[in-house]
């Protein structure tokens, strides 16, 4: 079955504002499908798109974009957020997406799959998917790393302290190692035409509270808050306080280059 997170208000609002948009994989899930199918495209269907972020950025691409989510809070958020007119959004579950048999051309999912139940999302993909049409699911590690001036091997040592406090916290449903989730899926997709990859890694400079902001999003976090707030807010401030001991500065908002290590895969349906 799937898991259901991210849906408290206070959550979907920090998603929207520290979670970052993949643009640089766009351009590859476009590339890719305009090789294999040179037409037109009118519909993509972005699942599980949270607050949209990445939703947003296939409009360019399509006559209609959808973003389908089960929480209403993400969706909320997403529909406060600036959105292009030909852009909206559905409340669903992942596993019964609302379009005829045949009728998408892209179906995408941006670090989310790994929540949904996953071999009926695939038959369900599959089944609103066109012939031609193209499935693209991205997601990244959660090992995120930051440089700044000459001590970005120190801020590294800091971050996997953060990461390892996580740990406990993180949902049984996941394993390990998402990835291996994603290569699972890879290896039960049926369409010839298909390819992995897991070696991308786009940088993004954000402040520093950005950067924490942004692992206070992820579920791990998210589960200890829900069960000692206090040791949370410790935690954070605590990483807080010795990343800007080891980067010698003071305020929480200077900038730092964050690094995501992202992998994902492509298919077309026959």
């Amino acid at each position: 079955m799937a898991v259901r997170l991210f849906e408290g208000k206070e959550h979907a609002a920090s998603y929207l504002q520290y979670r970052v948009a993949p643009r640089e994989l766009i351009s590859r899930i476009m590339s890719y499908m305009e090789k294999r199918t040179p037409k037109h495209f009118n519909l993509a269907v972005d699942v599980g798109c949270g607050s949209g972020q990445g939703t947003i950025l296939l409009a360019p691409y399509f006559t209609k974009v959808v973003g389908t989510d089960i929480s209403a809070a993400q969706l909320e958020m997403a529909l406060a957020n600036s959105k292009p007119p030909n852009v909206s959004y559905r409340q669903c579950p992942a596993e019964e997406l609302p379009f005829a048999s045949g009728e998408v051309d892209l179906v995408t999912a941006m670090t989310a799959a790994h929540w949904f139940d996953r071999q009926r999302f695939l038959q369900e993909a599959d089944r609103v998917l066109r012939p031609g049409g193209c499935l693209a699911l991205l997601s990244y590690t959660m090992d995120m790393e930051l440089e700044y001036s000459d001590v970005s091997n120190k801020l590294n040592h800091i971050c996997k302290e953060f990461y390892a406090a996580l740990l406990p916290f993180r949902d049984p449903f996941l394993g390990s190692c998402s990835a291996n989730i994603y290569s699972d899926m890879f290896d039960s997709c049926s369409y010839p035409a298909k390819e992995w990859n897991d070696s991308l890694r786009l940088s993004r400079t954000l402040p520093l509270n950005g950067y924490i902001g942004m692992v206070e999003t992820f579920s791990s976090y998210q589960k200890l808050k829900q069960k000692d707030p206090a040791e949370a807010e410790r935690l954070s401030n605590d990483i807080r306080n010795k990343l800007l001991s080891a980067m010698q500065v003071s305020s929480p908002d200077t900038e730092v280059s964050v690094v995501m290590k992202y992998f994902y895969w492509l298919a077309c349906k026959p």
